[in-house]
Parts: structure tokens; C-alpha cells; sequence
């Protein structure tokens, strides 16, 4: 099945669905949302991650901010925070670079690591979004979620294996 354009969902609301049917009914079908603490914490945080005017280039690292993806067979679209591409023997080529570059979506989130796989939902479409699209071969396994703690620089990250076969 292919879907419309007018009718896919956000992939944001994938880890809202996950997390809390509710919360994401309130969210994408009601459209009621209240800004908090919380939420405008989180703003802060994704405002570089969200800049695309923010590149990045280090040797065989190049960092890319509010990549849009979408995918017709799956009726989804939105951003990666940050798209890396890694230069290696696999990936795609891209305009005005030597080599192959393989994308490795990067999620970031504000908080302690999270016992549930909401936001590893999110990074998976993100990825099969990229795959869809062309701009990753079948050997992108692992995608990464940056966790920024409160109060202080220090981070955690989880790498998240993205599955075996799409149809997984």
C-alpha cells in the first residue's frame, strides 16, 4: 500500500503512540497541546538539532540537522535531529564528496535513558524512512539516541539496532 501524502502521520507521534496512546490521540488527532516545563526544556534542546543551516564536516564524519524523511509504504514523515553520514565501503554517494557515505540517524532526548522502547520506535522509522528512500543500503543496522542529562553537560548514548529485515 502506498499512502498520500495528506494522510501521513508525524514520526514524533510514533514514540507519542508508543509511549501513550492518550497522550498521542491529544497530540495528533485533537491537536491539544499546552507548553511546560518540561516541553519548552525539550524546545531548547532541539533548537541547533533542528537548525538546518548547521553542517558539520570531520574527515570522514559529516553532520546534517533537521534531515526531512518520509515514507510512502509506511504513511510517515518528519526530521531526524541529526543525520550523520559516515564515510566507509558502504552508503551512497553524495554531491561533491569522495566515497560512499552511510546515513546514522541520531534522536536526541532530554532526561534519564527510558525503560520502554518509545524512542527507539521513532529512530527505527527514521531509519526505514532513509532506506525507503534510497539513501541507505539494507546493512544500516544501528541508529543512535543521545540522551542530555538535566542540569549538567554529561550524556548518555544508546545505540539501537534498527532490525534484521524490513520485514521485522
Amino acid at each position: 500500500m502506498v499512502y498520500n501524502e495528506d494522510d501521513f502521520i508525524q514520526l514524533s507521534g510514533l514514540q507519542h503512540f508508543k509511549f501513550c496512546r492518550r497522550q498521542w490521540a491529544l497530540i495528533h488527532i485533537e491537536n491539544q497541546w499546552a507548553e511546560n516545563f518540561r516541553t519548552t526544556d525539550g524546545a531548547i534542546l532541539h533548537a541547533n538539532a533542528h537548525n538546518g543551516d548547521l553542517t558539520e564536516s570531520r574527515g570522514d564524519l559529516l553532520i546534517t540537522r533537521d534531515m526531512r524523511v518520509f515514507s510512502r509504504t509506511l504513511g510517515v514523515s518528519g526530521a531526524c535531529d541529526v543525520l550523520e553520514f559516515h564515510r566507509g565501503g558502504t552508503g551512497i554517494p553524495l554531491a561533491g564528496r569522495e566515497g560512499l557515505w552511510q546515513p546514522f540517524p541520531v534522536e536526541y532526548k532530554r532526561g534519564r535513558p527510558k525503560e520502554h522502547d518509545a524512542d527507539a520506535l521513532q529512530l527505527c522509522g527514521q531509519a526505514m524512512c532513509l532506506e525507503e528512500m534510497s539513501w541507505t543500503s539494507r546493512s544500516a543496522r544501528t541508529a543512535r539516541i543521545e540522551i542530555k542529562s538535566k542540569g549538567g553537560p554529561r550524556r548518555a548514548s544508546r545505540e539501537v539496532a534498527v532490525r534484521k529485515d524490513r520485514e521485522d
